[in-house]
């Protein structure tokens, strides 16, 4: 008799499975002369002492080079999934243009965009690295956060942005 589950080799149905997980949706940033943006959802807290986070970025990412230094995380809002899917689009303008129509503030601490109206702010500097197959885990200390906007998240779900309580697509 055969085994009917699917093989954790078979990437497609890894990654459908995987997408059972609801997350948050998040907007990584760095700053300096040539800022970058990124969306990402593999974003956790990982200790309260010393105050870390994680991230996970795809090492062929532009990001992954990136993160070499201080950085920001924008957590998203229900209304914010224009902003996700901008950040998520590989063909944006890079540099200072992709922040262009998108309402942003410089970090105190970092100087990276953090993006305004999203629920909570964190301004991290790198801590440590670890391999983590195709992409590369960035465990960073909190320098600062802001939690700023009561309100539901941008959740992402089954491939697709979603809200609280929505059995639905946010968008169509």
């Amino acid at each position: 008799m055969s085994d009917p589950r699917p093989s954790v080799e078979d990437q497609r149905e890894l990654r459908r499975t995987f997408g059972a997980f609801a997350t948050g949706v998040t907007v990584v940033t760095v700053g300096g002369r040539s800022p970058h943006a990124m969306t990402a959802n593999a974003f956790t807290s990982v200790s309260l002492d010393p105050p870390l986070v994680l991230i996970c970025v795809r090492r062929d990412a532009v990001m992954h080079d990136r993160l070499d230094g201080p950085f920001g995380v924008s957590v998203l809002g229900a209304g914010q999934e224009e902003v996700a899917r901008r950040f998520a689009d590989r063909w944006r303008p890079l540099g200072a243009a992709q922040f262009d129509g998108v309402d942003h503030t410089p970090g105190e601490l970092t100087g990276a965009p953090l993006i305004d109206g999203a629920l909570a702010h964190f301004e991290c500097e790198l801590w440590k690295t670890c391999d983590g197959g195709d992409h590369t885990i960035f465990v960073a200390r909190l320098l600062g956060m802001a939690p700023l906007a009561d309100g539901d998240p941008l959740l992402f779900y089954r491939g697709r942005f979603r809200r609280l309580g929505a059995t639905k697509e946010v968008t169509a």
